[in-house]
């Protein structure tokens, strides 16, 4: 099942996975047990008062209802502020994670000065915040032990005029003393309970707020045995927009046969990535269906869907590991021979061996030890390890050099064969020999045919091909 969180920043995702996480497990620690312990030690003792000294008891616990007055209202005007800090420390994680992943781009344009300033405000936002909320919780502090206070020199001066008039031994009266300690001091540390609490609280607010967010992709229940596969694709008058914009994909129609290898070509945000994305149910078509060997993709179980298509993103994503662990991702069972046999035909196995430490070289975060064609490389070998019975290259070959791509180019002929292949591409020469070239523009297929037919048309792809090929 996926969880819609793309309107979340990494940070702020972050920030509820650790900070308010961390918080819960403060409070639980130690918040938890003294509320507990604070109930407890409250009834134990105010019941034992009123058994010993009713006559005076009640002086003792007259504080305590304007007390929990108190409190309930000071629970009130601080727990909007502990949210607003939360927020304010999901802001600068965002800003901090942004800038992290950013780091070459803001060296490149020297924005680093910028790049602070921006910094220092989301601080000084957070540090406002926090002392708003701190500023109240240090005020309520003092008036709670002002009120305790009085209580007990109430009590301590109506409990001495009993025993002066014979209402109260003396021995009574000095373990009224004691016990009325037990019963208004416990009082005095309900503001720092109820600041632990209102933070737990504004933490537990995001927590819910990130597992209640609703699944915009149910999963279906229609098994689809790897094996038995065939690989036929039927796209069927889709319709999709992006958050109620202009429509990205318009009534569109295609259908790939089991085991046909295609090219999808097409100007940048003419629909091409956004189809292949709608095949892997990142997100839902809102209009038509997709079929996969004759069943809509809707109801087909969504593990089962994603482990019969290998994909080749245009961003490829590596994980922190070393190059075999990236390789062998999804296929964990993979040996070593599977791996370097994989590696061989995306033809990566030569620059691995190189690398300090070969298949046990650490790629680093995001793989950012390695050029872009070395990514790309290991992200086509872990698409091949897969063997997934569709394949799905999406600008899979766009930052090699021409005679690796070749190279490349004669490696997927072998593992094409059989297997229902999507390629999406910008270099014409990656797809003209497909069985079957889609043209895309404007988010539907404009022209569609095997190269020689689509210059023969003299439309879109003719075009581009002349240009690509330096012909005037």
């Amino acid at each position: 099942m996926h969880c819609d969180v793309k309107e979340r920043s990494t940070g702020t995702l972050l920030s509820i996975l650790n900070d308010d996480i961390n918080q819960l497990e403060r409070f639980l620690d130690s918040g938890a047990a003294s509320i507990l312990q604070f109930i407890t030690t409250v009834l134990a003792v105010g019941g034992s008062f009123l058994l010993i000294a009713s006559n005076v008891a009640w002086l003792a616990i007259l504080p305590t209802p304007f007390i929990f007055w108190g409190s309930l209202a000071f629970q009130k005007r601080l727990a909007p502020r502990y949210a607003d800090v939360r927020d304010k420390a999901g802001f600068i994680n965002s800003r901090l994670a942004n800038n992290l992943s950013g780091i070459a781009t803001i060296k490149s344009f020297t924005a680093e000065t910028y790049e602070r300033e921006r910094v220092l405000t989301e601080s000084e936002a957070y540090r406002r915040s926090n002392e708003t909320a701190i500023a109240l919780s240090a005020a309520f502090f003092p008036a709670i032990r002002f009120v305790v206070v009085i209580g007990f020199i109430a009590t301590l001066f109506f409990g001495g005029v009993a025993v002066a008039n014979n209402q109260l031994t003396v021995g009574t009266y000095g373990f009224m003393v004691f016990i009325v300690q037990q019963l208004l001091w416990p009082f005095a540390t309900l503001s720092t309970l109820m600041d632990e609490y209102q933070r737990a609280m504004a933490s537990i607010h995001r927590v819910m707020g990130l597992l209640d967010t609703p699944i915009t992709i149910p999963a279906g229940n229609h098994p689809l045995p790897f094996k038995a596969v065939r690989g036929e694709v039927q796209i069927d008058n889709i319709t999709f927009a992006y958050n109620d914009r202009n429509n990205v994909l318009k009534n569109l129609s295609l259908h790939i046969p089991s085991g046909a290898n295609i090219g999808i070509i097409g100007a940048t945000g003419s629909g091409k990535s956004t189809l292949v994305k709608l095949l892997l149910r990142f997100y839902e078509v809102q209009g038509g269906r997709i079929l996969i060997d004759g069943i809509d993709i809707r109801e087909l179980q969504l593990g089962e869907l994603r482990r019969c298509i290998g994909w080749v993103s245009q961003d490829v994503f590596l994980f922190h590991g070393t190059v075999a662990e990236n390789i062998a991702y999804g296929s964990f069972d993979a040996s070593h021979d599977e791996i370097i046999h994989a590696a061989k035909l995306a033809q990566a196995h030569k620059f691995i061996l190189q690398l300090p430490q070969g298949y046990d070289t650490i790629v680093g975060e995001r793989g950012q030890k390695l050029s872009g064609g070395q990514r790309q490389r290991i992200a086509l070998a872990r698409a091949i390890l897969k063997d997934a019975p569709i394949l799905i290259l999406d600008e899979a070959t766009s930052a090699v050099d021409n005679e690796t791509e070749a190279a490349i180019q004669k490696s997927l002929a072998m593992i094409t064969q059989n297997r229902t292949t999507i390629a999406i591409a910008h270099r014409l020469s990656t797809i003209r020999h497909s069985h079957c070239i889609y043209v895309m523009d404007d988010g539907q297929i404009v022209e569609q045919g095997k190269h020689e037919e689509l210059l023969a048309m003299d439309g879109i792809y003719a075009s581009l091909w002349r240009v690509q090929s330096g012909i005037h």
